[in-house]
């Protein structure tokens, strides 16, 4: 049994790309997308027709020039959604933009929008997860798509804060990203490596782990932003994990054993409950220079790729 194979044991293992092709040979129970994974795809020949056709429906239903973009980028998205749902028996994840990250109201527009193209296209929003970033704003857009039945995704997560915030108003599941607190300890910190037992980005995962296991947080933990094959056997055992291709082919070509490190059944039980409300979450997320400056970036790269998105599209609308 190679380590893939080991790893489902104890793991819903995910795809982390918008590569078809790469989700075919792993065969994952989902996948994620997000802007970048979307922005890359996109550029590739075998995936022109998906675009023609978002521009085609840009072209149809907006009236200006904007509302065009704004119509064929959502529609980008869903056309690599309804894709991959066509290869993985469970969800696919489809982020709200980026620039709607202190938006309550626009998220939720956004959000609605994305649902109505998938169901559209005759797919239950059951497998439809809508990603939103752990900022205070899309924490409370989850709450309110919770209710609706829209199952959400809490992304750019690198706090223990955020982990409880979007519990609390009873988020799907969170995405806490273990590679980008490890670069921004290499950055900061000045070390070159951990070993991965010690590294920040898996202990934070871990911490939040047995926070929610603890206390009983059906909330969903999934394990994403991999740098190295270490981390993800670090997190065996844990809800989900997202994993590029590029990581899934080492695992698969290792023999080497995979043993359990996240159990449930063994949880620190000296954790104290935390119970946040807005002012709460902003001080404490402010405290944590590392969560503060990494969920910032995360935004502004993920809008970044965004407009490289709509300015494809803008070169292409008649």
């Amino acid at each position: 049994m190679n380590q893939l194979e080991s790893l489902r044991q104890f793991t819903t293992v995910v795809a982390d790309t918008g590569d078809f092709d790469a989700i075919k040979i792993y065969k994952p129970t989902d996948s994620t997308t997000n802007p970048s994974l979307i922005l890359a795809a996109s550029l590739k020949p075998e995936y022109k027709h998906l675009v023609q056709d978002a521009i085609s429906h840009g072209q149809r239903k907006g009236k200006s020039l904007e509302e065009k973009i704004s119509q064929a980028l959502d529609k980008i998205f869903i056309n690599f959604g309804c894709e991959i749902l066509k290869i993985v028996p469970g969800r696919v994840s489809t982020e709200v933009d980026a620039r709607l990250s202190f938006d309550v109201e626009g998220s939720l527009r956004k959000a609605h929008h994305l649902i109505q193209l998938y169901e559209e296209q005759g797919i239950d929003r059951s497998r439809i997860l809508i990603k939103l970033a752990s900022t205070w704003e899309g924490v409370q857009a989850a709450k309110i798509l919770e209710k609706e039945g829209i199952h959400c995704n809490m992304t750019l997560m690198f706090s223990l804060v955020q982990a409880i915030a979007c519990a609390q108003v009873g988020a799907t599941l969170i995405s806490p990203f273990v590679g980008r607190i490890l670069d921004w300890y290499v950055k900061n910190v000045q070390i070159t490596g951990y070993p991965p037992a010690e590294d920040p980005g898996v202990l934070s995962v871990t911490k939040i782990f047995h926070y929610y296991k603890k206390f009983g947080i059906k909330t969903q933990i999934m394990g994403a932003s991999f740098r190295n094959k270490g981390q993800i056997l670090e997190l065996a055992g844990c809800d989900l994990l997202t994993i590029s291709p590029q990581l899934l082919k080492e695992l698969e070509s290792s023999q080497d054993p995979v043993t359990r490190k996240l159990d449930p059944r063994k949880i620190d039980l000296s954790i104290q409950k935390i119970t946040l409300d807005e002012k709460a979450f902003r001080f404490l997320l402010n405290e944590e220079a590392m969560a503060t400056e990494k969920l910032a970036e995360g935004i502004r790269k993920f809008s970044e790729d965004i407009v490289k998105l709509e300015n494809g599209i803008k070169q292409q609308i008649k």
